[in-house]
């Protein structure tokens, strides 16, 4: 039975959702894997949120590492098994402000984890709810930002805000053969109605070449999770 790595909470999640083009991500696709479509469609999203109250192994919490900001790029995939279809995240880089928290992703566990300054602000009026999470790439600031309903709403079985986040496993590739897999556990979360928002972000620095024309675009869809605590079980090998 896998044991519980790591707790926390993750808050007021933005995803900007992208259509992104199947050859671009085939070769990222780690082994035992293939790319998951909701309609027909390979998404990948920009996600921002707030870690907070982060313990290893369910009660070690590591002095001024309970609380930071991430912004990552991903997209989906599904793996199948004798139980069924899991249906899982690759994540192509997550910016995180702590530079100890980079090494030991990336040392131990393979994860693109890229250190930069990074801040971020909630604000909540009478009728709207300000969330916005900004990094650093070189000196200029990019930011993801919306203005949402303050009241939320329950997911939707079926829906695209659904298949965003209920991708329950995360897959990490380890080499050409080999696959790290390992289990996000968390209940649905609420989901808040979005009516503006802001992208700003250097894809090219941060992604490369073949990102920069897809996430220079609008996106399909923008929206507010309001998170929860999640727990992350340590991780099998596949390959």
């Amino acid at each position: 039975m896998a044991t519980t790595f790591l707790t926390a909470e993750w808050r007021k999640l933005i995803f900007a959702n992208y259509t992104l083009n199947r050859q671009l991500l085939e070769p990222l696709v780690p082994y035992g894997t293939e790319l998951d479509e909701f309609e027909g469609i390979c998404y990948g999203s920009l996600v921002g949120f707030y870690f907070q109250r982060v313990k290893l192994l369910g009660q070690l919490a590591i002095p001024f590492h309970t609380e930071f900001e991430e912004f990552n790029l991903r997209f989906y995939v599904r793996r199948k098994t004798p139980t069924g279809w899991r249906r899982g995240v690759v994540f192509v880089k997550e910016v995180v402000p702590k530079p100890a928290i980079t090494l030991v992703a990336r040392a131990l566990y393979g994860e693109p984890y890229q250190t930069h300054s990074m801040r971020h602000t909630w604000q909540l009026d009478s009728q709207a709810q300000h969330i916005a999470y900004e990094w650093k790439v070189g000196t200029r600031w990019n930011h993801i930002r919306v203005q949402a309903d303050r009241h939320g709403h329950g997911l939707v079985a079926q829906s695209e805000e659904a298949f965003i986040t209920e991708h329950y496993w995360g897959y990490t590739r380890r080499g050409d053969g080999r696959t790290s897999e390992y289990e996000v556990v968390h209940p649905a979360w609420d989901i808040y109605q979005v009516h503006s928002y802001e992208v700003d972000c250097d894809a090219l620095s941060l992604y490369g070449p073949g990102f920069a024309p897809f996430l220079g675009e609008p996106p399909v869809s923008v929206f507010l999770a309001e998170g929860s605590s999640v727990a992350i079980k340590s991780g099998a090998s596949i390959g």
